[in-house]
């Protein structure tokens, strides 16, 4: 009686290994009934009667998907390795089981596929200086296609832009010409309006006599507070204007 009681036990507990499934929160169960879609359980304990009941447990936390580098050629001709990341979810889980294949490997295919069409389109240094814009472009087209498989695509980001020595030093001159051409400008601006502040001060001395006369004696004060050995020797400036006035006389007679 007791090996019976036994059996019996041991069928319960083979029954219950079985039969019953526990699904935690993140997670959601795919029921087949005779092979046709039945319904998606839990999270929770549910129930499934073997043979004639199977499950796929599909887990519904983001996950990451690491795209390998990939060759590009951009649209000037440059050719490049990049490769990014992708956070992705599955938000049906019905679609994701019926309507592909092992959702990860054809999301991942598909990021790589974008990548490249993507950036292709774009000039390398688009890809150097847009990175978000970039990384949303890639976002949206990703979303777009995974949306009937039931996944949805939260987030795009390119890690790496690797270039080769020659294209590296090829920027760095252009970067150091465009300094160079910032910097002769700048020159040439402060060149600019340096003369026309020098033309208003000439304007000003014009009409106002004693203003030079002031000027001169603070350009004295100011380099007697330099330690050198230059000597002054003060010249009345009306004296000037007295030699001016002979020399225009003379000039006359």
């Amino acid at each position: 009686m007791s090996i019976y009681i036994v059996a019996i036990l041991a069928a319960l507990v083979v029954i219950v290994f079985f039969v019953i499934k526990v699904l935690r929160e993140y997670e959601r169960g795919v029921i087949f009934f005779l092979g046709r879609f039945q319904k998606v359980k839990g999270p929770g304990l549910i129930i499934v009667v073997p043979p004639i009941q199977q499950m796929v447990r599909i887990d519904l936390r983001t996950r990451v998907l690491d795209v390998p580098t990939q060759d590009v050629i951009s649209r000037d001709n440059v050719s490049v390795k990049v490769n990014a990341v992708v956070y992705y979810r599955v938000v049906d889980p019905e679609r994701a089981v019926i309507q592909v294949e092992q959702f990860h490997v054809a999301t991942s295919q598909l990021a790589q596929t974008t990548l490249r069409s993507v950036l292709g389109q774009h000039e390398l240094d688009e890809m150097l200086s847009e990175r978000e814009k970039l990384n949303s472009d890639i976002q949206v087209i990703l979303d777009k296609q995974t949306d009937a498989w039931g996944i949805k695509v939260a987030n795009v980001e390119i890690k790496h832009v690797d270039l080769d020595e020659s294209m590296i030093r090829a920027i760095a001159k252009q970067a150091e010409a465009e300094r160079m051409r910032r910097a002769k400008i700048i020159s040439a601006e402060g060149e600019l309006q340096a003369s026309y502040k020098l033309t208003e001060a000439a304007g000003v001395l014009r009409h106002e006599p004693h203003a030079i006369t002031l000027r001169y004696l603070q350009t004295m004060i100011d380099m007697s507070h330099e330690q050198n050995q230059t000597i002054f020797f003060p010249f009345p400036i009306e004296m000037l204007s007295m030699i001016k006035g002979i020399a225009d006389t003379r000039k006359s007679d």
